[in-house]
């Protein structure tokens, strides 16, 4: 279901707004000479808002967790300096405080924190009456339930300038990211709030400088509004998260490939893409009818096993089935996690039909 929210864009001044939206700056604000020097730089290549991590929650103790309050003196200066927005990331009521004291631009919602409805709330309440742009990153596990359930929070507070930050996701199995981008989640999102503006953090999500075109280009491609990328003068020796941290010159050269493509179709070019898409709908219909087709022979098998008292799960049955699809997807062009999602899928809903055949609702044999 869409959600109306009646929002605002995030900053009064046109050009920040504009598509791509650019945020960038340090990982963590380390001193006043690292945080006016990598600004100084970054303003002159279209850097409009300027992050800096000034409290920085980190996984295991005594790891780096930011300068504190002492640092934002220094970000104050950089927006006397430069004229850029100033956002930082703020994780409780106190934090809050000390970031309007100081005149901040914008405020970010850290991934960790939107997943405690608790503390999200504590900020929203703490944010009434105030007039600030408000970033809610998504949380940490892959649930957009629990990311529109905060902006919702933020919403309720009586702020009407909010975004949100695709940071990716944590997955328990090993990836090639750091944080798995889970695109079909901010999609979700998108389809579900219209006029949020969606912006990617592709330094969390590669968790490296490799990938950073690749994901802020995918981000891009897929209409969300801008990138926030992390950049250092001195990557390889930063405070915090080095790998993923480009030098401003590399940061330019980033934004420099990146292609912005046109959100709407011509006419004559949307009639092709509506004759594909009309395919695409008869094709889904076809997956819908043959996944129906598949639950009922789980369905008879369902009724077998429990016939002749034999386990829902074969291991070696499904081990045998994943393996040779795997190897077709791979044939024909589809990514191993592709086919092992799609028949994970597959695989838990026949196991839920055996299940409910199993172990029938005493409620819904009654009726």
């Amino acid at each position: 279901m869409e959600l109306k929210l009646e929002l605002k864009p995030i900053s009064d001044q046109a050009n920040i707004c504009e598509r791509p939206i650019i945020i960038a700056g340090p990982c963590s604000a380390e001193s006043e000479e690292q945080v006016l020097q990598t600004a100084r730089e970054l303003s002159g290549m279209g850097v409009n808002i300027f992050r800096a991590g000034i409290w920085k929650p980190r996984t295991r103790p005594n790891a780096f967790e930011g300068v504190g309050s002492t640092g934002l003196p220094w970000l104050k200066k950089v927006k006397e300096e430069t004229g850029m927005l100033i956002a930082i990331e703020v994780a409780n009521v106190k934090h809050v405080y000390e970031a309007l004291k100081y005149g901040i631009d914008i405020l970010w919602i850290g991934a960790r924190t939107t997943a405690n409805p608790f503390a999200v709330q504590e900020i929203a309440d703490t944010l009434k009456g105030v007039d600030v742009p408000i970033l809610v990153k998504n949380p940490v596990n892959p649930d957009v339930e629990l990311w529109i359930g905060a902006i919702e929070r933020i919403y309720q507070a009586g702020i009407t300038r909010i975004a949100a930050i695709h940071r990716g996701f944590s997955v328990f199995a090993q990836t090639d990211f750091r944080n798995h981008p889970h695109w079909q989640i901010p999609i979700e999102l998108k389809r579900r709030i219209p006029n949020l503006p969606v912006i990617t953090d592709p330094s969390h999500i590669c968790g490296n400088r490799e990938k950073l075109y690749e994901i802020s280009q995918e981000a891009l491609d897929l209409n969300f509004d801008g990138v926030i990328i992390e950049s250092h003068p001195d990557p390889d020796n930063a405070w915090s998260d080095p790998k993923q941290q480009l030098t401003p010159a590399d940061l330019k050269e980033l934004l420099d490939r990146l292609v912005l493509r046109d959100p709407h179709v011509d006419n004559g070019l949307l009639l092709t893409i509506e004759e594909l898409r009309t395919e695409i709908d008869e094709l889904d219909d076809q997956i819908i009818d043959i996944f129906e087709r598949r639950m009922q022979i789980a369905d008879q098998i369902g009724h077998y096993k429990k016939a002749h008292n034999v386990a829902i799960l074969q291991s070696k049955r499904w081990d045998t089935i994943i393996n040779m699809r795997l190897t077709m997807g791979e044939e024909k062009g589809l990514s191993n996690e592709f086919i092992t999602r799609v028949f994970r899928s597959i695989h838990q809903e026949s196991i839920n039909h055996q299940a409910r055949i199993m172990n029938p609702d005493p409620e819904e044999q009654d009726q």
